[in-house]
């Protein structure tokens, strides 16, 4: 069965749509979603279709990803579809032709789990810098509305202020000298660079913080903790833990993300970064463990990990985030830990075509 096709999914997508403010505004809008296939761009996909079904005006889709036949099987309820197109090609090499110039560019392309970091460390690099790069430029040269930049917490390192939740001004500390700091470094200048554009050429950019994220769109090469704990609870296998399980983040349901991406993209201000995170959803590893091991009637069992997987691991031990900034712009979450925990595994376990 098709993810699309999944009603739990489906129902998690239309609820989320309600909760978005002026929707309307993209009727007729011709988007462009770079990291089309990707869990976040997926997400998008199918959320900005599931509305175009009942809009009056239909917002155009143009997915961007590397591999073709990956999305033609992802995206193939779309594929007869007049508002939904898409075009194969590399950001980090250039914005690929298209037959017309999209109103709006949604950058949700980016290596996103440990192993991606370790085994191509100069293609997050890239993609986040070289491949943001491109589309600003295109995004000048061809008088884009707006610009999406998907960023993350990691941003913000390890918190070294004095209050326990990060705000949109915090910076922490990051050991640059390392293969691991690619990620987060690569997404300061992402940052950074959007700042640049604008100041120089006034292009209209915002961006969003992404807590760690978790859902049914994860992909099946995912190595993040909480995707390795659900795809092992789906098969019911046991959840292995690769620490203690001490540190303490910030998760946000992906369904509830795409949710904020949106708000973001119509409510927020100009060359603003705001973060996503839903502050029901604030637990350590160790407790994360816990409810996906219960859920699935499953036990913890510990591992070392593989040495590859241990130069991908972040050594932040305190990262939650305070999202105030973004619930002003009337977003909210709406499926707590647990619940979202329980969905993600449902939704996996009745459908055999999501990767």
């Amino acid at each position: 069965m098709m993810i699309q096709e999944n009603l739990l999914y489906q129902q998690d997508i239309q609820n989320a749509l309600e909760t978005v403010p002026d929707l309307e505004k993209l009727s007729g809008k011709r988007i462009l979603i770079i990291g089309a296939t990707g869990m976040v761009g997926s997400c998008l996909v199918d959320m900005l279709m599931t509305y175009s079904a009942k809009a009056e005006q239909p917002i155009s889709v143009i997915a961007l990803a590397r591999k073709e036949d990956k999305l033609r099987e992802r995206f193939a309820p779309y594929l007869c579809l007049g508002h939904f197109s898409y075009v194969i090609g590399d950001i980090c090499e250039a914005v690929p032709a298209l037959q017309e110039t999209p109103d709006i560019m949604i950058h949700a392309a980016s290596n996103s789990h440990p192993i991606a970091y370790a085994e191509d460390p100069v293609g997050t690099i890239k993609t986040n810098v070289f491949g943001l790069d491109n589309l600003l430029q295109y995004a000048v040269q061809n008088k884009v509305e707006r610009v999406l930049f998907l960023s993350s917490v990691e941003v913000y390192g390890e918190n070294t202020t004095s209050h326990d939740k990060l705000v949109e001004e915090d910076c922490g500390y990051i050991n640059c000298n390392t293969l691991r700091a690619g990620y987060p470094e690569s997404k300061r200048v992402g940052e950074a660079l959007c700042q640049a554009y604008k100041a120089k050429y006034g292009i209209d950019v915002v961006i969003a913080r992404l807590s760690r994220l978790y859902g049914p769109t994860m992909q099946m090469d995912d190595s993040k903790v909480i995707s390795q704990f659900i795809k092992r609870a789906v098969v019911k296998q046991d959840i292995i833990l690769k620490s203690k399980g001490e540190a303490v983040y910030s998760y946000t349901y992906i369904v509830d993300a795409v949710s904020a991406l949106l708000t973001i993209l119509l409510k927020g201000k100009s060359g603003e970064a705001y973060n996503v995170a839903d502050s029901k959803s604030e637990t350590s590893i160790l407790e994360l463990a816990e409810i996906v091991a219960k859920i699935a009637d499953s036990k913890i069992v510990y591992e070392l990990p593989d040495s590859m997987e241990g130069k991908g691991y972040s050594n932040v031990k305190k990262s939650m985030m305070d999202a105030t900034k973004l619930e002003n712009l009337e977003w909210k979450a709406l499926t707590p830990l647990k619940e979202g925990v329980l969905r993600t595994i449902e939704i996996r376990g009745g459908n055999t075509a999501n990767d």
